[in-house]
């Protein structure tokens, strides 16, 4: 097996979007999945917030990538297929896969078009590894490639996309990343930090509003994909940090009263009501190592990078 297998063109509406989005609105208070955050141009403006001064996760995480690689690979081993779930541009990818010396690369994300340029790209890099990339929301479950199931496998969940889930739905998707990854697998998962909101808030509300315009993004997409005629002006982006849940949530509030449609349905806000577009829970050594268990998941060892602010996990199905 070698070389870049491409797979088909992304789809301009998902049905998953539509009953998702309608179901949220209609909930009190309202709410929306993360995942639908990424589109082509919200994958575009994720790549974007991550390299900002404020947004310290990527930073942090790359540098224990790049400086325990050694380590990791020690306890991984070579020669797994490495399948990396919401895999969006593949920018720490390279310091893992320079590591662990894998047999193959499956990135799955939703995003199909962001994703296969992005696997073009690494493929060209690595020319020597096989590369399969898989578009699909991989919290709803999907099929690795063909050909692929005589290897031993490691799971790849970078960026502390497992604290945008609430602690229960959070058990249910690493037990279906075993599920699909199989026995003897491996799991490497990043994991936000519990620290100060003086440090947490600023990441999710930049000085250049950059993380306000991916999360009003949404509203462009619901606007353009479900024949929505959300006034997307009157809406406005916030960060708070919930100290009882441990997360850092987003909304959406409503500066002004509202009234819209999204694939033929109406809704109504008030002035100040929100739709909450996202939660990013933080986890100290003892809840995320709890959170691993619960999912079925064994740690075998933590990295953290220099100033305490981000874990690294490695775990055994």
């Amino acid at each position: 097996m070698s070389g870049f297998v491409e797979t088909a063109p992304e789809q301009v509406t998902d049905p998953a979007f539509r009953r998702d989005i309608l179901a949220g609105l209609m909930k009190s208070p309202k709410t929306t999945p993360p995942v639908w955050f990424y589109d082509r141009h919200g994958s575009e403006l994720f790549d974007c917030i991550t390299r900002l001064p404020e947004y310290y996760p990527t930073r942090a995480e790359s540098a224990i990538l790049a400086q325990r690689g050694g380590e990791m690979a020690a306890l991984i081993g070579p020669g797994r297929c490495v399948v990396e779930f919401g895999a969006g541009s593949l920018a720490k990818t390279p310091l893992l896969l320079r590591a662990i010396d894998p047999a193959a690369y499956v990135p799955v994300d939703i995003s199909g078009d962001h994703l296969r340029e992005s696997a073009a790209a690494l493929a060209e890099t690595f020319a020597w590894l096989s590369v399969f990339p898989v578009e699909a929301d991989f919290t709803r479950g999907f099929e690795l490639p063909s050909g692929l199931a005589d290897l031993p496998r490691l799971g790849f969940f970078p960026g502390s996309t497992i604290g945008n889930f609430e602690p229960a739905a959070a058990v249910d998707l690493l037990r279906a990343m075993g599920g699909a990854l199989g026995e003897g697998a491996m799991l490497l998962i990043g994991m936000d930090r519990i620290k100060s909101a003086d440090v947490l808030i600023p990441a999710y509300d930049d000085a250049l509003g950059v993380t306000a315009a991916f999360n009003l993004n949404l509203l462009h997409r619901i606007n353009r994909e479900l024949d929505g005629t959300i006034p997307v002006d009157a809406f406005r982006h916030e960060a708070r940090w919930n100290d009882d849940a441990a997360r850092v949530e987003m909304h959406l509030r409503a500066a002004a009263p509202v009234r819209f449609r999204v694939a033929g349905q109406m809704f109504t806000m008030d002035e100040g009501e929100t739709i909450h577009t996202e939660s990013s829970h933080k986890y100290d050594r003892r809840s995320a190592a709890l959170l691993l268990r619960a999912g079925g998941w064994e740690p075998l060892c933590e990295w953290r990078d220099a100033a305490g602010l981000f874990s690294v996990w490695l775990a055994e199905g």
